[in-house]
Protein backbone atom coordinates (compact mmCIF):
# COMPACT_ATOMS: atom_id res chain seq x y z
CA UNK A 1 0.00 0.00 0.00
CA UNK A 2 1.05 3.60 -0.77
CA UNK A 3 -0.01 6.58 1.27
CA UNK A 4 0.82 9.78 0.11
CA UNK A 5 2.38 12.23 2.65
CA UNK A 6 2.72 16.14 2.20
CA UNK A 7 5.13 17.78 5.07
CA UNK A 8 4.35 21.39 5.32
CA UNK A 9 5.52 24.03 7.98
CA UNK A 10 2.11 25.84 8.66
CA UNK A 11 1.15 29.67 10.09
CA UNK A 12 4.97 30.38 7.80
CA UNK A 13 5.57 31.31 4.89
CA UNK A 14 9.11 29.82 4.36
CA UNK A 15 9.66 26.35 5.51
CA UNK A 16 11.78 26.00 8.43
CA UNK A 17 9.57 28.36 10.47
CA UNK A 18 6.43 28.07 11.69
CA UNK A 19 4.73 24.46 12.79
CA UNK A 20 5.56 21.23 10.95
CA UNK A 21 2.48 19.02 10.40
CA UNK A 22 2.03 16.05 8.52
CA UNK A 23 -0.72 15.21 5.55
CA UNK A 24 -1.91 11.73 4.35
CA UNK A 25 -4.74 11.67 2.21
CA UNK A 26 -6.37 8.29 2.34
CA UNK A 27 -8.83 6.65 -0.13
CA UNK A 28 -10.07 4.76 3.21
CA UNK A 29 -9.84 4.99 6.63
CA UNK A 30 -7.28 3.23 8.38
CA UNK A 31 -7.20 0.62 11.54
CA UNK A 32 -6.64 3.64 14.21
CA UNK A 33 -3.65 1.84 15.02
CA UNK A 34 -1.97 2.13 12.20
CA UNK A 35 -2.70 5.81 11.84
CA UNK A 36 -0.99 6.11 15.58
CA UNK A 37 1.75 4.42 14.51
CA UNK A 38 2.47 6.48 11.18
CA UNK A 39 1.87 9.34 13.51
CA UNK A 40 4.76 8.15 15.60
CA UNK A 41 6.93 7.55 12.89
CA UNK A 42 6.51 10.38 11.70
CA UNK A 43 7.57 12.30 15.20
CA UNK A 44 5.73 15.51 14.35
CA UNK A 45 3.38 17.26 16.31
CA UNK A 46 0.62 16.48 14.62
CA UNK A 47 -0.02 14.38 11.24
CA UNK A 48 -3.57 14.86 9.97
CA UNK A 49 -5.43 12.23 8.01
CA UNK A 50 -8.54 12.75 5.48
CA UNK A 51 -10.87 11.12 3.43
CA UNK A 52 -13.47 12.05 0.94
CA UNK A 53 -17.08 12.35 2.21
CA UNK A 54 -19.11 11.25 -0.90
CA UNK A 55 -16.52 10.47 -3.05
CA UNK A 56 -17.18 13.74 -5.23
CA UNK A 57 -14.55 16.56 -6.17
CA UNK A 58 -17.28 19.28 -4.79
CA UNK A 59 -17.53 17.41 -1.35
CA UNK A 60 -15.95 17.51 1.91
CA UNK A 61 -13.71 15.59 3.68
CA UNK A 62 -13.72 14.18 6.97
CA UNK A 63 -10.33 14.65 8.96
CA UNK A 64 -8.89 13.49 11.85
CA UNK A 65 -5.54 14.64 14.12
CA UNK A 66 -2.65 12.19 15.96
CA UNK A 67 0.20 13.40 17.97
CA UNK A 68 3.05 10.59 18.11
CA UNK A 69 1.01 9.73 21.25
CA UNK A 70 -2.81 9.99 20.89
CA UNK A 71 -5.81 11.38 18.86
CA UNK A 72 -6.79 14.66 19.56
CA UNK A 73 -10.13 16.44 19.29
CA UNK A 74 -9.26 19.77 17.30
CA UNK A 75 -5.99 21.01 15.58
CA UNK A 76 -4.97 24.07 13.84
CA UNK A 77 -1.68 23.88 12.08
CA UNK A 78 -2.52 20.52 10.70
CA UNK A 79 -5.94 22.01 9.77
CA UNK A 80 -4.62 24.71 7.48
CA UNK A 81 -1.85 22.32 6.02
CA UNK A 82 -5.07 19.76 5.29
CA UNK A 83 -6.13 22.85 3.36
CA UNK A 84 -3.22 23.60 2.03
CA UNK A 85 -2.82 20.30 0.39
CA UNK A 86 -6.47 20.44 -1.02
CA UNK A 87 -6.91 23.92 -2.53
CA UNK A 88 -3.24 23.77 -4.08
CA UNK A 89 -2.74 20.31 -5.11
CA UNK A 90 -5.43 18.00 -5.02
CA UNK A 91 -8.54 20.57 -6.08
CA UNK A 92 -6.57 24.04 -7.02
CA UNK A 93 -10.35 25.09 -8.32
CA UNK A 94 -11.87 25.37 -5.34
CA UNK A 95 -12.31 28.42 -3.13
CA UNK A 96 -13.22 26.35 0.63
CA UNK A 97 -13.04 22.60 1.89
CA UNK A 98 -15.08 21.51 4.76
CA UNK A 99 -13.77 18.90 6.99
CA UNK A 100 -16.42 17.02 9.28
CA UNK A 101 -14.30 16.57 12.76
CA UNK A 102 -14.44 15.47 16.25
CA UNK A 103 -14.70 19.40 17.08
CA UNK A 104 -17.82 19.58 14.11
CA UNK A 105 -17.43 21.36 11.22
CA UNK A 106 -14.18 23.45 10.33
CA UNK A 107 -14.44 25.61 7.08
CA UNK A 108 -11.22 26.79 5.23
CA UNK A 109 -11.60 29.37 3.14
CA UNK A 110 -8.92 31.11 0.51
CA UNK A 111 -8.14 34.67 1.87
CA UNK A 112 -6.59 38.20 0.94
CA UNK A 113 -2.95 36.98 -1.22
CA UNK A 114 -2.13 33.74 -0.10
CA UNK A 115 -3.61 33.54 3.36
CA UNK A 116 -5.94 30.64 4.40
CA UNK A 117 -9.07 31.53 7.07
CA UNK A 118 -10.13 28.67 9.33
CA UNK A 119 -13.76 29.07 11.28
CA UNK A 120 -13.72 27.26 14.54
CA UNK A 121 -15.09 27.25 17.54
CA UNK A 122 -14.79 29.63 20.52
CA UNK A 123 -13.24 27.72 23.56
CA UNK A 124 -13.43 30.73 26.15
CA UNK A 125 -11.55 30.25 29.25
CA UNK A 126 -12.80 31.58 33.14
CA UNK A 127 -11.21 32.22 35.72
CA UNK A 128 -9.81 29.67 38.15
CA UNK A 129 -7.43 29.34 41.19
CA UNK A 130 -4.16 28.56 39.49
CA UNK A 131 -3.08 24.29 40.43
CA UNK A 132 -0.12 24.32 42.50
CA UNK A 133 1.78 21.87 40.05
CA UNK A 134 1.19 24.32 36.97
CA UNK A 135 3.21 27.64 38.86
CA UNK A 136 5.86 25.39 39.86
CA UNK A 137 6.08 23.27 36.41
CA UNK A 138 5.80 26.86 34.49
CA UNK A 139 8.13 28.41 37.48
CA UNK A 140 6.41 31.30 37.02
CA UNK A 141 4.02 33.66 39.28
CA UNK A 142 0.83 34.12 37.05
CA UNK A 143 -1.08 37.36 36.75
CA UNK A 144 -3.81 35.33 36.02
CA UNK A 145 -5.11 31.75 35.29
CA UNK A 146 -8.35 31.09 33.74
CA UNK A 147 -9.30 27.66 32.33
CA UNK A 148 -11.18 26.27 29.27
CA UNK A 149 -12.71 23.05 28.64
CA UNK A 150 -9.70 21.59 27.50
CA UNK A 151 -6.84 23.69 28.48
CA UNK A 152 -5.00 26.45 30.75
CA UNK A 153 -4.59 29.84 29.86
CA UNK A 154 -2.17 31.47 32.12
CA UNK A 155 -1.51 35.22 31.83
CA UNK A 156 1.81 36.97 32.44
CA UNK A 157 2.49 40.64 32.35
CA UNK A 158 4.71 40.85 29.32
CA UNK A 159 6.46 39.47 26.00
CA UNK A 160 9.76 38.82 27.45
CA UNK A 161 8.43 36.98 30.52
CA UNK A 162 6.59 34.67 28.34
CA UNK A 163 10.00 34.00 26.21
CA UNK A 164 11.79 33.47 29.22
CA UNK A 165 9.97 30.68 30.17
CA UNK A 166 11.77 27.25 31.07
CA UNK A 167 9.09 24.51 32.44
CA UNK A 168 9.48 21.27 34.09
CA UNK A 169 7.36 18.86 31.61
CA UNK A 170 7.11 16.28 34.29
CA UNK A 171 5.36 18.67 36.60
CA UNK A 172 2.89 19.95 34.12
CA UNK A 173 2.52 16.31 32.41
CA UNK A 174 -0.26 15.41 35.47
CA UNK A 175 -2.51 18.47 35.11
CA UNK A 176 -6.19 17.96 34.68
CA UNK A 177 -6.12 20.01 31.12
CA UNK A 178 -4.63 18.65 27.94
CA UNK A 179 -2.27 21.89 27.04
CA UNK A 180 -0.97 24.89 28.91
CA UNK A 181 -1.15 28.31 27.11
CA UNK A 182 0.78 30.96 28.15
CA UNK A 183 -0.08 34.77 26.92
CA UNK A 184 1.05 37.96 27.52
CA UNK A 185 0.81 41.89 25.57
CA UNK A 186 2.93 41.55 22.42
CA UNK A 187 5.68 44.57 21.36
CA UNK A 188 4.87 44.00 17.61
CA UNK A 189 2.11 41.79 17.72
CA UNK A 190 -1.76 42.47 19.55
CA UNK A 191 -0.27 39.50 22.05
CA UNK A 192 2.02 36.84 22.39
CA UNK A 193 1.95 32.94 22.94
CA UNK A 194 3.60 29.71 23.85
CA UNK A 195 1.41 26.48 24.02
CA UNK A 196 2.51 23.32 26.53
CA UNK A 197 1.09 19.98 26.00
CA UNK A 198 3.43 17.27 27.47
CA UNK A 199 0.40 14.80 28.39
CA UNK A 200 0.19 14.21 25.07
CA UNK A 201 3.56 14.13 23.48
CA UNK A 202 3.94 17.20 22.45
CA UNK A 203 6.06 19.54 25.33
CA UNK A 204 5.89 22.52 23.22
CA UNK A 205 4.54 22.92 20.27
CA UNK A 206 5.66 25.88 17.88
CA UNK A 207 2.89 27.27 16.46
CA UNK A 208 -0.80 26.16 18.36
CA UNK A 209 -4.08 27.25 15.44
CA UNK A 210 -6.40 25.63 18.24
CA UNK A 211 -5.41 27.48 21.22
CA UNK A 212 -6.33 30.88 19.79
CA UNK A 213 -9.79 29.58 19.87
CA UNK A 214 -9.07 30.61 23.91
CA UNK A 215 -6.51 33.37 22.74
CA UNK A 216 -9.19 35.35 20.61
CA UNK A 217 -11.93 35.83 23.02
CA UNK A 218 -9.94 36.50 25.52
CA UNK A 219 -7.91 39.07 23.64
CA UNK A 220 -10.92 40.33 21.92
CA UNK A 221 -12.54 41.71 25.15
CA UNK A 222 -9.13 42.55 27.28
CA UNK A 223 -8.35 45.20 24.46
CA UNK A 224 -11.68 45.91 23.41
CA UNK A 225 -11.40 45.10 20.19
CA UNK A 226 -14.72 43.38 19.20
CA UNK A 227 -14.69 41.93 15.65
CA UNK A 228 -11.76 43.76 14.38
CA UNK A 229 -8.52 41.22 13.48
CA UNK A 230 -5.86 40.84 15.97
CA UNK A 231 -2.62 39.83 15.12
CA UNK A 232 -0.60 37.09 16.87
CA UNK A 233 2.68 36.11 17.21
CA UNK A 234 3.60 32.30 18.69
CA UNK A 235 7.31 32.95 20.27
CA UNK A 236 8.27 29.47 20.42
CA UNK A 237 11.86 28.49 18.64
CA UNK A 238 10.66 28.32 15.52
CA UNK A 239 7.62 30.87 15.70
CA UNK A 240 4.85 31.70 13.68
CA UNK A 241 1.95 34.69 12.90
CA UNK A 242 -1.41 34.19 12.92
CA UNK A 243 -4.14 36.82 12.63
CA UNK A 244 -7.70 36.05 15.05
CA UNK A 245 -10.99 37.78 15.09
CA UNK A 246 -13.63 36.51 17.27
CA UNK A 247 -16.99 36.15 16.28
CA UNK A 248 -19.09 35.13 18.80
CA UNK A 249 -19.28 31.61 19.09
CA UNK A 250 -16.85 31.28 16.54
CA UNK A 251 -13.42 32.84 15.28
CA UNK A 252 -11.41 32.62 12.20
CA UNK A 253 -7.72 32.15 12.18
CA UNK A 254 -5.75 33.23 9.26
CA UNK A 255 -2.55 31.68 8.44
CA UNK A 256 0.11 30.72 5.37
CA UNK A 257 1.84 27.26 5.31
CA UNK A 258 4.83 26.60 3.28
CA UNK A 259 5.43 22.93 1.28
CA UNK A 260 8.56 21.60 2.89
CA UNK A 261 8.68 17.71 1.16
CA UNK A 262 6.30 15.02 -0.57
CA UNK A 263 6.55 11.62 -0.58
CA UNK A 264 4.74 8.28 0.43
CA UNK A 265 4.63 5.70 2.96
CA UNK A 266 4.86 2.15 2.40
CA UNK A 267 3.19 -0.75 4.28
Amino acid sequence: MKIPLYQLDAFSDRPFAGNPAAVCPLEAWLDDDVLQKIAAENNLSETAFFVRDDGSEEGGFALRWFTPVSEVDLCGHATLASAWVILERLAPGRESVSFETRSGELIVERGEGDLLVMDFPARPAVSREAPRALVEGLGAAPAEVLASDRDYLVLLDAEDDVRKLKPDFSRLRGLDRLGIIVSAPGVSADFVSRFFAPSVGVPEDPVTGSAHCTLAPYWAERLDRGEAPLEARQISARGGTLVCRHLGDRVTIAGRAALYLTGEITL
